[in-house]
Formats: C-alpha cells, structure tokens, sequence
C-alpha cells in the first residue's frame, strides 16, 4: 500500500477548492485509484461531521475511477460509501462490474427458492 500524500492537517483544514485541485493533480501524476478513493472517502467523512460544501466533492472523478478504471480491492472495499454519487442505474450495472459472483448467486438463490416453493407441499392443518 502505498503512502498517504495528504496529512490529516490538510485533509480537514484546507478549502474545498484547494483539496480538489490538489487531489485532480495526485491523481493524474499518480494513476493510483486506491489512494484516491481513500482521500475521496476522507473527504465524505468531513462532510459527515459537518463541512456541508463537501457534499459530492469531486464528483466527476468519483464517477469516473468506479465506472472507467479497472476496479482494485479498494475500490470494492469503499464502493458502497459512494451510492450518492450515482443514478440508480448506473448503480446496479456498477455493483455488476464489481461483484459478478455475489450478483450471480443472489439471483441463483432467488430463482432456486422460487422452484423449490412449487414442490413443497401445502402445510397441513390439524383439527
């Protein structure tokens, strides 16, 4: 894992504008998605404990690290924290992209149990 280029000093003290053009740049001299999801993960936090202008920070590359780069442990590990940043279309093809197996079972399970309810038989009453 690779280290952290921001400071938690500058992660919860600089402005919006700031964080943004720094984080567009890492990004583009580095390539590193994971990193960079976890700074975008960081950033949620501050919104969470108040900073109302970090909502939906950096959008635009949130969007494009899940639904153009190739997706890293990390990625799956964080995909669920960024719901908000996506339509639910787009959502549902995404938890696709990143979980086939897991979609695939949960939807083998829901079609199992639906033939095994036609065989069972009916639940017998007792007088």
């Amino acid at each position: 894992m690779s280290k952290q280029p921001f400071t938690h000093l500058k992660i919860f003290g600089l402005t919006r504008e700031t964080l943004e053009r720094q984080i567009i740049e890492y990004y583009d001299e580095t390539q590193d998605s994971s990193v960079t999801v976890q700074i975008l993960l960081a950033l949620q936090v501050r919104y969470q404990l108040g900073a109302e202008e970090f909502a939906l920070v950096l959008q635009d590359l949130v969007r494009y690290l899940f639904l153009r780069t190739k997706a890293t442990r990390t990625m799956k590990r964080f995909f669920y924290y960024f719901k908000d940043y996506f339509e639910a279309t787009e959502w549902k093809k995404l938890s696709l992209k990143l979980f086939p197996v897991r979609e695939f079972i949960e939807k083998a399970k829901t079609i199992i149990g639906a033939q095994l309810a036609k065989f069972r038989p009916a639940e017998e009453t007792v007088p």
